[in-house]
């Protein structure tokens, strides 16, 4: 038994040896949370058995909100007793109302506070109303009230994507105490959609020191989705920095990484398992490897040596395969083949090493688009060439999009509605409504939620901005669908669970079409959670309507919404553009005219427009360094088996 232990730690001890601090990896975020939640359940227990107090340091965003959920139903049908707690959240932003629902007061009593037996005095969280003048003093006084509890039990931390814990940005050092600091550009990008624009961002907060966080006896920091991977990736692996205040958490003597698989694709265990561990080699890590060496090495597939897999810890590989050539021409031939022009399949052509089927033609196509512009976004030249090869195709609009139409653009629809009845018209028509929300407009207070006549004229400024991109490529006005999902329709930039009203939406549209081929963003993480339950609802749809006969002849094809792209050894379809394909694509894009100026929140500042350009272009131009023909772009889909 000794032995077999032993075995196993060493074994573990592998698996992290390029990870400078303790991480836990789960399939899901939910199942994260929940193992989170029951260590402090766990801890809450055990100090009310002993009449202690329970400390817990809080922090807000999305990374936690699961956690609270399940302690909220721990409280409700377990019996969970928060009477023994005393809560300390991180931050908050400087100046902020505590009404306001981009507070983070706002956020607490949504999530947690309200649904639970705390006692209010027991609940700590900085004041953003204070005068400036006293928030120095306000800081000292909330460290010495956590010092008077002995310090905290238990952190919860998310990582913004600059670093920082709490809102210590870079350059926040090791000792630094609980202040008024000044907020990262990237952190306020971040914010953006939460308060409307970026304008109405605050550009300071009040934070917890990295020295009061690094004092607690217990910490969890927890990241979820694709967005996180590249700073978890050297927050973990990389040297203790000032530049990632995240990375303090190394000299903790008691911290876990909490990461769901997407927060972790950049991990070496995950990226390169091969590093770490023997591995088990099938069709689809063999290629992951391939493509890793191409890009290692600078080099071609069918260029790679024997030499090239025994230098680079790939010699399991080799060995189990007898040469590099047969590896090499395997991975080239799939990749090969998994480029196509005919999306939709190629009629009178062999199709046995294409990605779709030669039959039936035409296919009857449904495209599933989150917001009212990720179809042009991620396909649009995908969708010019499904028209121009004579599909019947379908797009189906899951949500409004209306938050992320800025309050100019109404101010300029409804003025030019009142000239266009007025003049145009020449008639005396009662203007109630359009007055009705000029008024609300000029009054609307930063982070105030529109009112249901502003969010039906966004919802319509993008809804004829849809329809101007669908008749510019080609999709007749009868297979534009405006589903209108119920989940998105909160008026803020939370949203709420999928219902059987969402489902059913999603379900009608597709034994409507009855299609042969489903596209859908494939983006299971996203950062706001919209194109993740866009796809559960068509998931959960597709699983209902699994016995209908039609369903036989349906595929499902994922593109990646605009914060990501499938990594090359992941594609099963491959659609290259000319530079007029790609020129369409972007007039396409540029019907989505409130959208244009949309910043993609990466740590360059770029139009999203130019982002999901540019990664066409760079999609391409990897295909052709690994030896493929080389083309101006490239949209890339993986298939899923429903």
């Amino acid at each position: 038994m000794t032995n077999k232990i032993n075995t196993l730690e060493v074994k573990e001890q592998l698996i992290r040896k390029f990870e400078n601090v303790y991480t836990k990896i789960y399939a899901d975020s939910e199942e994260a949370s929940i193992y989170v939640a029951q260590q402090i359940e766990q801890t809450i227990k055990a100090k009310s058995e002993k009449g202690e107090i329970c400390v817990l340091g809080l922090a807000t965003g999305s990374s936690p909100v699961r956690v609270y959920n399940e302690l909220v139903r721990m409280h409700k049908e377990d019996g969970l007793s928060f009477k023994n707690v005393v809560t300390f959240n991180l931050d908050e932003y400087y100046p902020m109302s505590m009404e306001s629902i981009q507070s983070y007061v706002y956020f607490m009593n949504h999530h947690l506070i309200n649904h639970i037996d705390i006692p209010k005095e027991n609940i700590n969280i900085p004041d953003g109303t204070l005068e400036e003048s006293k928030i120095y003093e306000f800081c000292q006084s909330y460290e010495q009230k956590i010092l008077k509890y002995g310090d905290i039990d238990i952190q919860i931390l998310g990582i913004g994507r600059t670093g920082h814990v709490g809102f210590n940005e870079p350059g926040s050092g090791i000792n630094s105490p609980t202040r008024l600091i000044s907020l990262d550009s990237i952190t306020m990008r971040d914010a953006a959609g939460d308060f409307g624009a970026l304008e109405n961002v605050p550009r300071r907060a009040i934070t917890m020191g990295v020295q009061t966080i690094m004092n607690s006896d217990r910490v969890f920091l927890l990241a979820w989705g694709e967005k996180k991977a590249g700073i978890i990736n050297r927050t973990i692996e990389g040297n203790v920095s000032e530049s990632i205040p995240a990375t303090f958490l190394q000299k903790h003597p008691n911290v876990e990484f909490i990461l769901d698989n997407a927060a972790a694709t950049e991990l070496t265990r995950e990226k390169r398992p091969w590093l770490v561990q023997e591995c088990e080699w099938n069709t689809q890590l063999t290629r992951k490897a391939v493509v890793w060496l191409c890009d290692h090495l600078d080099k071609p597939i069918l260029k790679l040596t024997n030499r090239d897999y025994n230098d680079n810890s790939l010699s399991d590989l080799l060995a189990q395969s007898g040469d590099a050539y047969d590896i090499n021409l395997n991975v080239f031939n799939y990749l090969q083949r998994s480029i196509t022009g005919w999306p939709g399949g190629k009629p009178n052509a062999d199709d046995s090493a294409r990605p779709e089927r030669e039959k039936p033609f035409p296919k009857k196509v449904l495209v599933f688009s989150p917001h009212p512009d990720d179809d042009v976004f991620s396909m649009g030249g995908t969708l010019q060439r499904l028209v121009q090869q004579g599909h019947d195709v379908h797009i189906a609009y899951q949500t409004t999009g209306n938050y992320s139409v800025k309050d100019d653009y109404v101010i300029k629809y409804v003025s030019f509605l009142t000239d266009f009845l007025g003049n145009v018209l020449d008639k005396d028509i009662q203007m109630q409504s359009v007055e009705s929300i000029k008024t609300f407009l000029k009054n609307k207070k930063t982070g105030e939620p529109d009112s249901d006549q502003v969010r039906k004229a966004k919802s319509l400024i993008r809804k004829g901005e849809s329809e101007a991109a669908c008749n510019y490529i080609g999709v007749p006005q009868d297979n534009i669908n405006f589903l209108e999902m119920p989940f998105y329709e909160t008026g803020s930039i939370k949203k709420e669970a999928l219902s059987e009203a969402d489902y059913k939406k999603v379900s009608d549209i597709i034994k409507k079409v009855q299609p042969h081929q489903i596209f859908a963003a494939g983006d299971l993480t996203d950062p706001n959670g919209t194109h993740r339950k866009s796809l559960n609802a068509v998931l959960t749809a597709l699983k209902s309507l699994k016995d209908e006969k039609w369903m036989v002849d349906c595929r499902l094809w994922l593109y990646k919404g605009s914060f990501q792209e499938w990594d090359i050894a992941e594609v099963d379809m491959a659609v290259p553009l000319s530079p007029g394909e790609m020129e369409m694509k972007r007039q396409a894009i540029f019907k989505h005219q409130t959208q244009k100026e949309v910043l993609f929140p990466g740590e360059e500042e770029i139009e999203i427009w130019k982002h999901a350009q540019d990664r066409n272009l760079k999609t391409a131009q990897k295909y052709d360094k690994l030896g493929m023909a080389e083309y101006e772009a490239m949209e890339v889909f993986v298939r899923f088996t429903i």
